[in-house]
C-alpha cells in the first residue's frame, strides 16, 4: 500500500484488515451475513507514540486485534481501521 495521507497521532495505529474466511476449514461457503469479523490485519501506518511508551509495532506488521477493535475508516477509497497500540494483542 503506498503512502497514507493521514498520519495516526500519538499511540494509534492504522490497521488494513485481512479478508474475511470465504469457506470453513470442511469447505463449506460461508454466506457473507454469516461472516465474522476479521481479527488480523496488515500495519499500514503508526503515530509516534507516547513520551514514555515507545511503539512496539511498526509498518508493515502482521497483527491480531480484538474483534470489536478500532474504528473504522475509509481513506482513499479503502476501509480501514484506527485503534490504540494497546488494542493490539499480537504481532504474528
Amino acid at each position: 500500500m503506498a503512502k497514507l495521507s493521514i498520519k495516526p497521532l500519538a499511540d494509534r495505529v492504522i490497521v488494513e484488515a485481512a479478508a474475511a474466511e470465504e469457506k470453513t476449514a470442511g469447505g463449506i461457503i460461508i454466506p457473507d451475513t454469516a461472516k465474522e469479523k476479521p481479527q488480523r490485519g496488515k500495519v499500514v501506518a503508526v503515530g509516534a507514540g507516547k513520551k514514555d511508551e515507545p511503539m512496539t509495532v511498526k509498518v508493515g506488521d502482521m497483527v491480531l486485534y480484538g474483534k470489536y477493535a478500532g474504528t473504522e475508516i475509509q481513506v482513499e477509497g479503502k476501509d480501514l481501521l484506527i485503534m490504540r497500540e494497546s488494542d493490539i494483542f499480537a504481532i504474528v
